[in-house]
Order: C-alpha cells, then sequence, then structure tokens
C-alpha cells in the first residue's frame, strides 16, 4: 500500500515581495515541525517538458559568505546524489573537484578583497 509524505516551504515576504524568513517542514524528518533555514534550493525533473523546474530563495539575512559555502556543500551533495542515481564514480568526482576548485576561488576572491 503507497504512503504520502509532504515537504513544505513557507516563504514570509516583506513589503517588496523579497524573502524576509523561510521555513521548511517535512512529514518524514526525524525532527517534526516547522524549521527555520535562510535558503532553498529546490529542483524538480518535468518528465513531459524534460527540462528543470527550479525554485531559488534566500532571505535578506543570507550573508555573501553563507551563501558561498551554501553553494559548496550544495555541489558535494549533488554529487553524492548523481553517484548514487547513475553509478558514475568519475563524473561524481569530477563534479567535487569543481567544487573543491569553487571554494579555493572564492577564497582567492575574499583574500583579494581583504588586501583591497
Amino acid at each position: 500500500m503507497s504512503k504520502d509524505a509532504e515537504i513544505k516551504l513557507k516563504v514570509v515576504l516583506g513589503d517588496d515581495n523579497v524573502p524576509e524568513e523561510l521555513f521548511w517542514e517535512a512529514s518524514q524528518s526525524e525532527e517534526p515541525g516547522e524549521k527555520r533555514c535562510e535558503a532553498a534550493f529546490l529542483s524538480m525533473w518535468d518528465a513531459e517538458k524534460k527540462e528543470s523546474l527550479v525554485i531559488d530563495l534566500w532571505t535578506k539575512k543570507m550573508e555573501v559568505g553563507e551563501m558561498n559555502y551554501h553553494f559548496y556543500y550544495t555541489m558535494m551533495r549533488m554529487a553524492d546524489t548523481y553517484e548514487r542515481a547513475t553509478s558514475q564514480e568519475r563524473i561524481s568526482n569530477r563534479i567535487r573537484e569543481f567544487a573543491g576548485e569553487f571554494a579555493e576561488m572564492v577564497l582567492e576572491s575574499f583574500g583579494d578583497q581583504k588586501n583591497s
């Protein structure tokens, strides 16, 4: 017998329609109840149109440094998910390598800003 599971996102918008607060809740979560977050990337595959549908949200409070970490960890997680889904270790490792290069570029960029 099938069973339903839900994932909910709640976006609190400011007067300018920019997210001020984000909350998420998942029925299968080990920690029940609404949880706060500062950013969310949600990607879904439309099989009919053969394209990704994407929702990217972040609050005004999200700092650039936090966004850099979020992107890095998202890329690393994407590599893990891709490897589990396809068994393509070589390609997954290339995604991880790029994530490492991204982290190095971010560190260099912030180093340059501090020396300016």
